[in-house]
């Protein structure tokens, strides 16, 4: 990715504008790392969990999507029950690989309001193997919350160094799922709610905020 891009060029993340929904990066993160969350396969989550990184049947020439928000994975993988998606990994990363993904992202589709032009967009994203999708968040019912979890895609030297750099333990939580699941479905919110992994506002450095379309920070957020 070419060292010529100036980040000034997009535009600043208080544009979005009071009414548009949050994009905050929310995890659970220690001083050293930070986790994401990904559903796989039994055949691929085992070899994971038994290398401790992703090997074949993992393939790294695909864009593989990593997601801070446990409750979004729950969503995305219907609570582990989908096709391909039946074991959820937690994966621990560096927070040094995690924001090199962030400073070398784009936005999947184009929007105004993070990037002075289409063309601007188009050669950044052209020039950057991290993609960045914002979702409604989820509840522990997994209804839409009005606010935005951030989805980061990997691709070529991207998936590299995840894979052979930045993971430093994965854990299959599968059974985690399973009960916050069963919990949310007994109607036992209370129960499911202590269950969920901790998550706050990740301090993404000020200099990535506009590179990711993402809001600026609240003092009391991240008290």
């Amino acid at each position: 990715m070419s060292d010529q891009f100036n980040p000034n060029q997009l535009r600043n993340p208080r544009t979005h504008g009071p009414s548009v929904p949050r994009r905050d990066v929310r995890a659970s993160f220690t001083d050293e790392t930070i986790t994401v969350y990904q559903a796989y396969s039994r055949e691929i989550a085992d070899v994971a969990v038994e290398s401790q990184t992703f090997a074949p049947p993992f393939k790294r020439e695909r864009m593989t999507w990593i997601k801070p928000s446990f409750l979004w994975m729950m969503y995305r993988s219907g609570w582990a029950t989908k096709s391909g998606q039946e074991r959820i990994l937690e994966i621990q990363i560096t927070r040094d690989g995690f924001e090199w993904a962030l400073a070398h992202a784009a936005l999947s589709s184009y929007e105004p309001g993070t990037y002075a032009s289409q063309r601007q967009w188009a050669e950044r994203k052209d020039a950057s193997p991290v993609r960045i999708q914002w979702d409604p968040d989820r509840s522990a019912t997994l209804a839409p919350l009005d606010r935005r979890a951030i989805q980061i895609g990997l691709s070529g030297e991207a998936v590299d160094r995840y894979l052979d750099q930045w993971i430093t333990r994965i854990t299959d939580i599968t059974p985690l799922a399973a009960r916050v699941h069963r919990c949310v479905s007994s109607g036992r919110l209370d129960a499911a709610q202590e269950e969920l992994p901790v998550e706050r506002i990740y301090p993404v450095p000020a200099p990535i905020l506009g590179l990711i379309g993402a809001s600026e920070p609240q003092s009391s957020e991240l008290s």
